[in-house]
């Protein structure tokens, strides 16, 4: 019983501290704009409430997204941000260099929020999807010498991963079969003459 214990405090403090444990150099959510960082947080309140989406936003609708400059530098910079249709079909392989021309972006783009400083490090926009596919936040950030530094963040639309469950289900599966062993407890067999009735 005391293993049971055991295995069971580790598995719950383990998915306690899942994404509290994340140091911000693993943070998937993490735009690199250079030697600076922005995070990227979308959400989805109308069919979502208040869950976090960072790789993907798995409803169409509207989504608000939020870009918080981690790195105060970013506050100080004239800071435009789009969200581009990946027209080149390029996904999570997306780099600036293979967006195109200034031209080609801006034909690409269905948002743009015009370069600006952000005194308080944060960018918060609506948006709506009606259809799903890969799109690509690009983040431009620009200093008082008018160097121009990009950044860019490909993601996708309407599309859900079911999939990412498969290991909790296991576990709780496996934990409740441990469990039932452990303890000893059987069904009782029925006795023969007996009725339940």
């Amino acid at each position: 019983m005391r293993a049971l214990l055991a295995v069971l405090l580790l598995a719950s403090s383990t998915a306690l501290q899942a994404h509290g444990g994340v140091s911000m150099e693993d943070d998937h959510c993490i735009m690199r704009i250079g030697p600076y960082r922005a995070h990227f947080t979308g959400y989805q309140p109308e069919t979502r409430a208040t869950q976090e989406f960072c790789e993907d936003i798995p409803e169409l609708g509207k989504a608000i997204i939020v870009v918080d400059f981690v790195d105060k530098v970013l506050r100080e910079q004239k800071v435009e941000f789009r969200v581009l249709r990946d027209t080149r079909q390029l996904g999570r392989k997306a780099r600036h260099e293979d967006l195109g021309t200034p031209a080609e972006i801006d034909a690409a783009t269905l948002f743009k929020a015009d370069a600006q400083a952000y005194p308080k490090g944060t960018l918060t926009f609506e948006q709506r999807y009606e259809q799903p596919g890969w799109f690509i936040g690009m983040l431009s950030a620009t200093d008082a010498d008018g160097k121009t530094l990009h950044s860019v963040f490909p993601f996708q639309v309407g599309v859900s991963h079911p999939w990412r469950y498969v290991p909790a289900f296991v576990l709780v599966v496996v934990l409740s079969l441990l469990i039932y062993r452990l303890t000893g407890r059987n069904l009782p067999s029925p006795t023969p003459g007996k009725s339940d009735t």
